[in-house]
């Protein structure tokens, strides 16, 4: 009993460590990205909101040439 309960802890402990490693990039990037709109567009959202979504779509197609990325969410 004690073997299922260690083992079930340490699953959700590493679950928890990638979860919030992925949310720590995810928040870097997201300042990083408002830090470079403020020093290049002067903090109009515009050109790269349009760019990451460009950028984006584009790192989703060009592996395997089609979105069905997208389709999974």
């Amino acid at each position: 009993m004690e073997k299922n309960f260690t083992q079930t802890v340490r699953y959700f402990g590493k679950n928890i460590t990638i979860v919030i490693g992925i949310v720590l990039i995810w928040r870097g990037i997201w300042y990083l990205l408002d830090y470079i709109d403020g020093l290049f567009f002067g903090g109009h959202h515009l050109p790269l909101a349009v760019g990451g979504i460009i950028i984006g779509l584009l790192m989703l197609y060009l592996p395997d040439r089609d979105l069905k990325e997208i389709e999974k969410l």
